[in-house]
């Protein structure tokens, strides 16, 4: 059991700092897929009571972090093929568009923004910091996102962003050499900068496929 500890605060309902505190231990894998989340045990080591965790759980279970099965109760989903491909086929042609969209809408101060982004990325892989480089790729694909101006897109890439996340975290721990994702990004920045909408979505979607083979060759367990 991952040690878990709950950040609270006096403006969010317990049951929303539970199930943000038991979201955030398995996106980032500190509570492992297919481990069990007993309530009893959950609620001592978070010092409240079974309720609010059994809400937290549900609402996990309705975004697909958590699986019921009849013998075991609870647990966290598997990182498995057909999630990892359904949620990764939506992100690609999702933010394929974005890049379409975006080479015509960005503004100089995103393209400033994503560069100072993809700089905190390197710094963040020298110094080993998973969660950081994790959490300053999410800011650079969301600068991205913004700049389509498109209400829409924006929602619906953001209902996917917890699912990416923990892909994306496990993705980031596990590759040898994290300094490809800075050279990855720095194509798609050139390639919104010079509104080349073929190139931009072209880069994109490669970086988006190597994620998908990257996991499938070394995360997926049979």
């Amino acid at each position: 059991m991952a040690n878990l500890k709950l950040s609270f605060d006096e403006y969010i309902p317990l049951r929303d700092i539970v199930f943000k505190t038991l979201r955030e231990a398995i996106i980032t894998g500190d509570l492992k897929p297919g481990e069990r989340l007993m309530e009893i045990k959950l609620a001592n080591e978070l010092g409240v009571s079974r309720t609010p965790v059994r809400e937290a759980i549900r609402k996990l279970e309705l975004e697909g972090l958590v699986i019921m099965t009849a013998r075991k109760g609870a647990e966290v989903a598997p990182i498995n093929e057909k999630d990892l491909k359904e949620v990764l086929e939506i992100r690609r042609s999702l933010e394929s568009l974005a890049c379409e969209l975006a080479c015509k809408h960005i503004k100089d101060s995103d393209i400033r923004k994503m560069k100072t982004i993809n700089g905190e990325i390197n710094s963040a892989i020298d110094a080993g910091d998973i969660e950081l480089i994790t959490q300053k790729d999410v800011e650079f694909h969301e600068v991205i996102c913004i700049a389509t101006d498109n209400s829409r897109l924006i929602q619906m890439l953001h209902q996917l962003k917890e699912h990416i996340f923990r892909y994306r975290f496990e993705y980031i721990k596990e590759m040898k050499n994290k300094k490809a994702i800075v050279d990855e990004h720095n194509k798609i920045i050139d390639a919104i900068e010079a509104k080349n909408i073929e190139k931009a979505c072209k880069e994109i979607e490669s970086h988006i496929e190597i994620q998908e083979k990257y996991i499938l060759n070394t995360l997926i367990k049979d």
